[in-house]
């Protein structure tokens, strides 16, 4: 029977639950493993003994471990992630005044990868075996090889220092300076591209590969359907749910690539957030910026299946 879109929703979001819960145990359990004490962090080195057992009582940090992982998920699903050991500022609006930037780059990123990878790979698809294959598939080999952050520092080198066309480092503000948000993400989003561009284009290929060699697409060329009418139609259609994980596995690893791009670009994003605040052993800076990510990968996840049942409607049926 089809099922309510609203109801898919709801299944969806009681079976990422445990995820969710899963993935904060991950995150504070490895954040426990980690050498080094924050409050001594904090205290300093020149500190006292007693000075940092009281900085621990202070913190809550001389209490289990599993107790403090229990009011840290009660706090968090009450949307408090605490507040940072270095600053005493609340970690959401630390994260959330940060999270624009990165979403900005990875969201160009991505807008990049199916701009440039879907028509290669189409272009791949239709050309098998020939010169145009082999160079797409070349060209696609390497976006897989080279590592974003030595083409971050390439593009840096030719663009910004050499013909001075976009801004080095930093970024603006995109509620007060648009162009500018645009022109400080535009090198940082080709080289979190280039990955994307690869990976789309290689399975692309390799899907409309085998819907254009099917017995019923030949039956249709037999018919003297038009080429280009049985692409569109009834190639690109068959593929569109392998198209569309593709790009969603494409958005989860690019958020995951900030990290490297960001310290090249010195962009104030959660990445470099969560590398600073690891440096400083201020964990709940840590804690909160992942968990944040975590509930986009799996919005991102979310809103995937519901498209999947927009394209194919027999994934609503049981």
């Amino acid at each position: 029977m089809n099922r309510h879109p609203l109801l898919i929703v709801a299944m969806r979001l009681l079976q990422v639950l445990p995820v969710l819960v899963f993935a904060t145990i991950v995150i504070f359990g490895l954040l426990q493993l980690v050498p080094g004490d924050p409050a001594a962090v904090i205290a300093g080195e020149t500190a006292t003994a007693q000075r940092i057992a009281d900085l621990r009582r202070m913190l809550g940090l001389d209490q289990p471990w599993w107790l403090q992982y229990l009011r840290w998920l009660a706090g968090a699903f009450r949307g408090d992630l605490s507040n940072s050991l270095m600053t005493g500022q609340p970690v959401l609006g630390e994260v959330l005044r940060r999270l624009p930037n990165t979403l900005l780059i990875v969201s160009g990123a991505l807008v990049l990868s199916i701009l440039v990878g879907v028509p290669l790979g189409i272009i791949a698809a239709t050309n098998v075996e020939t010169r145009v294959d082999r160079f797409v598939t070349s060209v696609a080999s390497l976006g897989v090889a080279v590592p974003n952050f030595w083409l971050a520092m390439i593009l840096v080198g030719v663009f910004a220092l050499g013909l001075g066309w976009f801004p080095t480092t930093g970024s603006a503000p995109i509620t007060r300076d648009f162009a500018g948000a645009l022109s400080h993400a535009a090198l940082p989003s080709v080289a979190l591209a280039m990955g994307g561009i690869a990976e789309i284009a290689r399975q692309l290929r390799s899907a409309l590969i085998e819907v254009l060699s099917s017995q019923y697409v030949r039956t249709l060329q037999a018919k003297g359907l038009p080429q280009v009418r049985i692409l569109w139609q009834h190639g690109l259609k068959n593929v569109s749910l392998t198209l569309l994980t593709v790009i969603g596995l494409v958005f989860n690893r690019t958020l995951g690539a900030t990290v490297a791009i960001e310290a090249v670009f010195a962009i104030p994003g959660t990445g470099s957030l969560i590398v600073n605040a690891a440096t400083n052993k201020d964990f709940p800076i840590v804690q909160g910026t992942v968990f944040i990510l975590v509930i986009i990968v799996i919005l991102c996840n979310l809103a995937i299946d519901l498209l999947y049942s927009l394209l194919d409607p027999r994934v609503n049926r049981s």
